[in-house]
């Protein structure tokens, strides 16, 4: 397994910043119930070795911090996401509703099956934004294509399909389906009109610049999503 995101930066100036020695901050992550010698703090604060993720989220407890502080890096992943939660695999399987093995085959592979309540618990057990959800469950070009889909057809043939990916309220994914229909449809649309017609005449509108998947979230963060864009 990929180790946990580990700073030895950040773990020597939060242990500086307390003024704990090393000895100490073993003795904390002992109350946590890891127990280890200085050495070991040592270890990582010099970069020569990497906490496991038990050690990692004793380490952050000692040093009263948000374990997401010792990662130096934004979470990338669901392991990531709920390491930085401070949560074990079973703790986040509790949460989000789906057993055990479910969530470890999620987080091993990447890939996320869940329906759309659990996807959002997912959300909210990890603290993710939709954005990051769509990140860590392996999804985006599956919205990417329903997208394009919903301007081939009907975005309604889409709604219960997105809303699996993207768990926001109905109203709200409807409200924003219906704009993107309309401005993208429009624009592919646009000229099917025969050479020499009346509507070669008319003014052509102007032409959606954006990426549909990033006009997608550009009017989704203008709704009540329950969820941060």
């Amino acid at each position: 397994m990929t180790p946990v995101p580990f700073s030895p930066a950040a773990a020597r100036a939060h242990r500086a910043g307390l003024g704990l020695t090393p000895q100490q901050v073993a003795e904390g992550m002992a109350a946590h119930g890891v127990r280890l010698l200085p050495s070991h703090v040592l270890g990582w604060e010099s970069g020569e070795v990497r906490p496991s993720e038990e050690e990692f989220v004793a380490l952050a407890r000692a040093l009263w911090c948000p374990a997401v502080q010792l990662m130096g890096a934004r979470p990338a992943s669901l392991r990531d996401f709920r390491v930085a939660r401070e949560l074990s695999q079973e703790q986040a399987a509790r949460r989000i509703g789906v057993s055990d093995r479910t969530y470890e085959q999620a987080e091993s592979s990447g890939r996320w099956t869940g329906d759309e309540e659990q996807t959002y618990s997912l959300a909210q057990a990890l603290g993710l934004t939709l954005r990051d959800l769509l990140t860590v469950t392996g999804r985006r070009e599956e919205l990417d294509q329903r997208l394009r889909q919903c301007i081939d057809g009907r975005w309604q043939a889409q709604a219960r399909a997105i809303g699996r990916i993207v768990p926001v309220p109905r109203e709200a994914l409807s409200k924003v389906l219906t704009v993107i229909q309309g401005e993208y449809q429009l624009s592919s649309h646009w000229g099917a009109g025969s050479w020499g017609s009346s509507s070669l005449a008319r003014v052509e509108p102007a032409q959606p610049t954006q990426p549909i998947t990033e006009r997608f979230w550009e009017l989704l963060a203008r709704e009540d999503t329950g969820i941060p864009v």
